[in-house]
């Protein structure tokens, strides 16, 4: 089973995340800051990590360049994930090393695809 690590500070969209890809059969880890997901990430080694963009402290983009610079985790793919107003926060996402992009709200039928998508490759 993969495992997918979730990195929001948001408490509600950790819970909606984490129902929607448990019942896609994905076992989940969540973390609700990039200080924490960073941490989480290069000790458990994920599948794939969800990354919201907007975070106090250390934001999306600076914790996904972090995650892609440490050779225990730049293997790891980094999904951000934005509401449709920071959609123009694509290409910054992607320079910073992220390997695709979602913006919020997303069901669960597009997340599942997405991730499954992202790990295939």
């Amino acid at each position: 089973m993969a495992v997918i690590l979730i990195i929001d500070d948001s408490p509600t969209e950790l819970h909606l995340f984490k129902g929607m890809l448990e019942k896609g059969g994905f076992e989940t880890l969540v973390a609700d800051s990039g200080e924490e997901g960073i941490r989480q990430a290069g000790a458990s080694r994920p599948d794939c990590i969800l990354m919201d963009v907007v975070m106090p402290g250390m934001n999306g983009f600076q914790a996904t360049r972090k995650l892609t610079q440490d050779p225990r985790t730049s293997h790891i793919p980094v999904i951000m994930i934005t509401t449709k107003d920071q959609e123009t926060d694509k290409i910054w996402g992607m320079r910073q090393g992220a390997v695709e992009y979602i913006v919020k709200p997303v069901g669960q039928k597009e997340l599942v695809a997405k991730i499954n998508s992202v790990m295939a490759d």
